[in-house]
């Protein structure tokens, strides 16, 4: 029988508050963000505003070395790794050499906005991860899911308890299906937070390896347009930059998403807003929340 789930409700979150960072910048944390093949530079970009927007305090941001320069000037708050792409301008596997001087420092690691190579990322995830410090907190995303199926059981193994999933529908199904779950599962979100161990957030509903479960009541159909699941992904690791726990920060970053979506629905209209005008809502709902 699937679980019921805990609705969230502004009451419920400001019962739930998110860390308060004193100090400076580095006190709300440093996310990096690894994405950015030549085909699709902005969705990275979309993901480190959204980081910032939420409260993260540094930005770094790993992209192809053809949009590096493009990326750099259109994104002044962050600092930029140029990484090395294959002839089509996807990020190389080889990539992570590149980003591992980058891990010690981060609070939170987001993989996968504007990535287009299946095989390159897998290989890149399987590089980066045994270099990780143990407790930092992953967030896969896009083709970074796609790539789960290809990851070797001592890959998924070091993933465990510190994984994040930000699986669309269509993700959801492939995943079922490179895991050999069954598609038709009363539960299938469940059923992959059991399986990695990781919390998963997929259509406003988030579930954690334990059985527990959320549902974000808000949202709207203009949300699925290009960029926003990974405006949802930047606010997530943004918030896991600022110390919030995996289910916290994918709850409120969830509900943040779906929020700002209902202020767009209810000010330009039902469809057609973008997903940068996102970026915009975020402190605005999360200071209401906080207030």
């Amino acid at each position: 029988m699937q679980p019921v789930d805990q609705i969230l409700t502004p009451a419920a979150l400001r019962h739930w508050p998110l860390p308060i960072p004193d100090g400076d910048k580095t006190s709300r944390g440093r996310v990096l963000v690894i994405g950015g093949a030549r085909t699709a530079p902005g969705a990275v970009m979309l993901a480190g505003l959204a980081a910032l927007r939420v409260g993260a305090g540094v930005l770094t941001l790993a992209v192809a070395e053809s949009v590096a320069g493009p990326v750099a000037a259109a994104v002044p708050e962050s600092a930029v790794l140029w990484l090395p792409q294959t002839p089509t301008g996807s990020v190389a596997g080889s990539a992570a050499e590149s980003i591992r001087s980058a891990l010690d420092t981060a609070a939170a690691i987001l993989i996968g906005p504007g990535l287009d190579d299946v095989d390159e990322t897998a290989e890149l995830i399987a590089g980066l991860v045994p270099d990780a410090p143990e407790h930092l907190p992953i967030v896969l995303d896009a083709y970074a899911i796609g790539a789960i199926g290809q990851l070797s059981a001592a890959t998924l193994e070091a993933l465990a308890g510190r994984l994040l999933l930000t699986p669309n529908h269509n993700e959801l199904e492939r995943l079922l299906a490179a895991s050999d779950e069954p598609a038709d599962s009363d539960d299938p979100q469940h059923l992959l937070a059991e399986r990695y161990q990781a919390v998963l957030s997929s259509d406003n509903r988030i579930v954690a390896p334990s059985g527990d479960s959320w549902l974000a009541p808000a949202g709207h159909s203009g949300l699925g347009t290009s960029g926003s699941g990974d405006v949802l992904a930047g606010a997530l690791v943004g918030l896991l930059a600022r110390g919030a726990s995996l289910t916290q920060a994918t709850c409120w970053a969830t509900y943040l998403h779906a929020a700002a979506g209902d202020r767009l629905a209810a000010r330009v209209g039902s469809l057609g807003f973008l997903a940068r005008e996102l970026l915009d809502e975020l402190p605005l709902v999360l200071t209401e929340l906080q207030a």
